[in-house]
């Protein structure tokens, strides 16, 4: 009984707890799921959503995390406003999550597969999200599919497929989904050279087919992967910071000794935005 008070307190306590005015606000942008031919219900609308372990790794550190939903000018019920431009001025900092492939023609080509053709919606919504962004000044941060969409909102180009394209590469997406590990090396000198050093060989997480082919405007690639060199971690040059990675840090949980620790990537992150 004494326990069950206790806990009762503790959970009053936290949920008493008074957010400061300046707490940072970071958005993340959505997965959009597309109605489906013929489909009922729930699966006949367009649904935007966030991947929870996203949401709560960037929450670990106490900020608020809002989704950042496309914004719609020419609505059948009601016209917007909102431009993307007033997100980016409102904001301290944007996240872009993994889902569907980024679209062959969004860089110019055409898919060698159906199936590989993307979300060419999400692709032109999300690349003016990152120049937005990046006009404000306003740090920008990468996961997964959103490392390859920052690569392509600057010019780059992607590897439609990794297996067809570099047969000699190793596999970097299994059944086994996030426990798929391999290992990565640091650019020496970069940026995450500096935040883990004396680290060599890290491993990572590998859900991708798709991969950074030729690098976008103002890119400089910052870890390679072991031993096939697909790029796995970009940096912008320029004075903002932008920052992205292939692998999935929201998967390497604190205390698992076999995937490289990713609370440095995202407190720099959250620093940038602090200081935006």
């Amino acid at each position: 009984m004494v326990s069950l008070k206790r806990s009762a307190r503790s959970l009053r306590a936290f949920l008493s707890r008074r957010i400061s005015p300046d707490v940072l606000k970071i958005g993340v942008s959505p997965r959009i799921f597309h109605p489906q031919p013929d489909a009922r219900g729930i699966q006949s609308k367009t649904l935007q959503y966030l991947e929870q372990s996203v949401a709560h790794w960037v929450m670990s550190r106490d900020v608020l995390v809002f989704m950042v939903p496309t914004v719609d000018k020419d609505g059948l019920l009601h016209r917007s406003n909102i431009r993307v431009a007033d997100y980016a001025r409102v904001l301290d900092g944007l996240v872009l999550q993994g889902g569907a492939d980024v679209s062959p023609g969004s860089y110019g080509e055409e898919p060698l597969r159906q199936d590989w053709a993307g979300d060419r919606v999400r692709d032109v919504y999300e690349i003016e999200l990152v120049h937005e962004f990046i006009e404000a000044g306003k740090p920008v941060l990468g996961i997964c599919r959103g490392a390859q969409l920052i690569n392509v909102a600057l010019g780059g180009s992607l590897y439609q497929d990794v297996a067809t394209q570099l047969p000699e590469s190793q596999r970097h997406v299994t059944d086994e989904y996030e426990k798929n590990l391999h290992e990565i090396r640091f650019a020496p000198g970069s940026g995450l050279a500096r935040l883990y050093r004396g680290l060599e060989r890290p491993r990572v997480t590998s859900i991708h087919h798709q991969s950074i082919k030729a690098l976008g405007r103002g890119l400089k690639a910052e870890a390679w992967s072991e031993p096939d060199g697909i790029v796995e971690a970009v940096r912008g040059a320029g004075p903002g910071y932008v920052f992205a990675v292939q692998w999935h840090p929201e998967f390497h949980h604190a205390g698992n000794q076999g995937a490289l620790d990713c609370a440095p990537i995202l407190e720099e992150f959250l620093a940038a935005a602090r200081g935006a």
